[in-house]
């Protein structure tokens, strides 16, 4: 059985310096693929030291040379993302199509990175004081570690790392342990692309690791995207250690429908992004709420487009996948088991899917429930598989403040064709990405990605603006050169005359 193990100073680690191992399995067929190394903190350690090594060289490394870098990254990457992509396939089990778009969203952050120079201008005023002139430049922070999650595994990481190493520092990347070639496929082609070695590592491990990176000295900066009670967790620890931490978290995304919007449009986007990778996704649609009025016509319309989707093996033609891992899927199961005693109207059940696969895969059918209400689990947890409730609500107002009181903050979408009402709700909704008409708001790269309240911790968000004045620090010089008519002493307090 193959091992995957750790990409430390542009090379791979040999298997025997681990003790522990997970598995990774194929999540359509049920079967293991291969077992990954779990790095114990010494070999966390060591890519922190590789990395640390490299970012004298880097961070003075031009940026012109850095761009090409990029760029030649960025070209590989296009013509190479199917490889990439049936990777993802494989261990993550999202189909095919799902995977490449994955690929696609990630390579825009790559693309917006090649930017960089542009980005990192300072700013300068000459004679802000007599004969003084002030400017101001940004430098990178050193060594940053970015603890990525399962259900994207190129996507997530390519939010930051692209980022963090154009602006100058290096790069310790701690993959999911369910799904972890991805970042080792992306680590040789950094080395294709001519990136120096130590730049870009990774470990593969669990909360050992993790806790190692969050504890180093030497690490400044730490990206997570994960649950919210372990961003919660991973915010804490990280800045009691003095780093600067971004820390995104989970999601109850809300998708309101008002009576003026086009009934076909909304059911075809509640079915997208309610089941897109089995509902994998922390801008997964997974409550609909619905004003009454047409709420059974919405419901009667997204059932019968689920009806038609296809599940089972990604890499065979089907619309949704399996699951991650065989645990997750009975959890999101038992969902589905908590939402029919709590008296949810079943309006189609996903426990009784016959996938297209073979082998004993991890497989759970879109599930639908009408009459939710916001006591009930299905609607207060993030489950995270594909399940969509139904929400009715008498009106806009009431949507407004059901959406509100919801601990969560990262996505939201308002479905409708009153300007009025679109503009009134971007305005008053408490969460950080607003879709209208657009059921899945990730913005584009060079934007910000990030959510409100529960659903980030830290106040900078992944790519765009943000992103580079995360992985960078601020500085403002002021400078006096002196003439030859300079000279004498005086003991003022100096002004700015």
């Amino acid at each position: 059985m193959q091992t995957i193990t750790h990409w430390i100073n542009g090379k791979y680690t040999r298997p025997g310096n681990d003790s522990r191992f997970g598995e990774v399995t194929n999540p359509a067929t049920g079967k293991t693929t291969s077992r990954v190394a779990l790095a114990p903190a010494a070999t966390v350690n060591d890519a922190v030291a590789a990395a640390a090594a490299a970012f004298p060289a880097w961070r003075d490394t031009s940026i012109a040379r850095r761009t090409q870098i990029l760029f030649a990254f960025r070209e590989l990457l296009n013509a190479r993302k199917g490889e990439l992509a049936a990777i993802i396939t494989e261990e993550h089990g999202k189909v095919l199509a799902d995977a490449l778009g994955e690929v696609s969203r990630g390579q825009e952050v790559v693309e917006f990175a090649c930017g960089i120079p542009h980005l990192l201008k300072g700013g300068y005023t000459e004679n802000a004081s007599t004969k003084v002139d002030v400017h101001s430049l940004r430098q990178p922070l050193g060594v940053t570690a970015v603890i990525s999650p399962f259900n994207f595994p190129a996507m997530v990481p390519m939010w930051f790392f692209p980022v963090a190493i154009a602006a100058g520092n290096t790069v310790v990347i701690k993959p999911s342990e369910k799904d972890p070639s991805a970042a080792n496929w992306m680590a040789e082609l950094w080395q294709e692309a001519g990136l120096p070695d130590g730049v870009f590592n990774v470990v593969h491990g669990d909360k050992e690791a993790v806790d190692t990176l969050l504890d180093s000295p030497d690490v400044a900066s730490v990206s997570f995207v994960g649950s919210t009670p372990i961003a919660k967790y991973v915010y804490q620890r990280g800045t009691a250690a003095g780093k600067r931490v971004q820390a995104l978290g989970g999601a109850k995304n809300h998708m309101l429908v008002l009576p003026d919007a086009d009934l076909d449009l909304a059911a075809d986007a509640a079915v997208n992004a309610g089941y897109g990778a089995a509902g994998e996704r922390c801008m997964a649609i997974s409550a609909v709420v619905a004003v009454e009025s047409i709420a059974d016509e919405l419901v009667a319309k997204i059932a019968e487009r689920t009806r038609t989707l296809r599940v089972g093996d990604g890499t065979r033609g089907a619309d949704m996948g399996p699951l991650v891992t065989r645990a997750h899927r009975d959890k999101v199961a038992g969902y589905i088991d908590a939402g029919e005693a709590a008296g949810a109207t079943m309006v189609l059940d996903g426990r009784q899917v016959s996938p297209d696969a073979e082998g004993d895969g991890f497989f759970l059918g879109p599930t639908l429930f009408d009459h939710v209400t916001p006591d009930m689990s299905i609607y207060t947890d993030e489950i995270f598989g594909p399940v969509l409730a139904v929400v009715r609500v008498a009106g806009y107002d009431e949507a407004v403040s059901l959406i509100n009181a919801n601990p969560y903050g990262n996505g939201t979408a308002i479905f409708t064709n009153d300007g009025g009402a679109a503009r009134r709700f971007e305005n008053e909704i408490q969460v950080g990405m607003v879709g209208i008409n657009v059921p899945i708001p990730v913005p584009m790269a060079y934007y910000s990605f990030g959510g409100w309240k529960n659903s980030l911790f830290g106040d900078t968000h992944a790519h765009g603006a943000e992103g580079v004045h995360f992985f960078t620090r601020g500085k403002v010089v002021t400078s006096r050169w002196l003439d030859p008519s300079h000279g004498g002493i005086n003991l003022g307090f100096p002004t700015n005359a």
